[in-house]
């Protein structure tokens, strides 16, 4: 795991907590050197969104396009709604607001790293999701996602054809009690039809209006 807090104190009892919950952690200061860890071998990020060199959620974005598939978990002072969208729409998956308690920072973590974890791969015509390595290959070539873009595809393509309402997407993609707007939800499902169509899917995703989105 990853913790990226600009605060000594704080990131000092962050890293000795998680280890104590059975953790191997990583710690970076800054944006800057949470870009360098990511690099590297990560499961989860806990990532604090106020950096001294950048806002949190920009770093998100910039693994995401490094091609990190981890779980990302904000902290934050902010608990508003208009925080919380934007974070999951730069690519996060949880929220954590400080001051909070390290057993439900490690609760969040731990359930975050169980929606991305293994179920059944799913083949539809070529487009390949495989749950155990967390991939998605479209003709034989990988297709980078986010933890939250799989979720959502793997829920599409767990029954291919038929339709799924926006309410079992939301349910399917963000953690339990998590404030998710249409638009945040269209933003996600229209960066997968992109990537989808960029790598020449025979599949595509599908809008039935009023009703939800299939994958067919």
């Amino acid at each position: 795991m990853l913790v990226v807090e600009d605060d000594h104190g704080l990131r000092d009892v962050l890293a000795r907590g998680l280890r104590e919950e059975h953790f191997d952690v990583l710690t970076a200061a800054d944006g800057a050197s949470a870009l360098r860890c990511a690099r590297g071998p990560v499961d989860a990020v806990v990532l604090d969104v106020g950096l001294p060199d950048s806002d949190g959620r920009d770093v998100c974005q910039a693994m995401r396009a490094a091609g990190l598939a981890a779980p990302v978990i904000f902290l934050t002072v902010h608990d508003n709604l208009t925080d919380r969208l934007s974070g999951f729409s730069a690519g996060g998956d949880d929220y954590v607001t400080k001051p909070f308690h390290l057993a439900e920072l490690a609760a969040r973590v731990r359930a975050a790293l169980r929606r991305a974890g293994p179920e059944r791969s799913v083949e539809v015509e070529g487009v390949r999701l495989d749950p155990v390595r967390h991939a998605l290959e479209v003709h034989g070539e990988p297709v980078a996602l986010t933890p939250t873009e799989f979720r959502l595809l793997a829920c599409l393509m767990g029954t291919p054809g038929a339709v799924v309402s926006r309410r079992t997407l939301q349910r399917a993609a963000w953690p339990e009690g998590a404030l998710v707007s249409d638009n945040t939800l269209d933003q996600y499902l229209a960066r997968l039809r992109r990537k989808l169509r960029e790598a020449d899917s025979l599949r595509a995703i599908g809008t039935v209006r009023g009703v939800g989105y299939r994958f067919g």
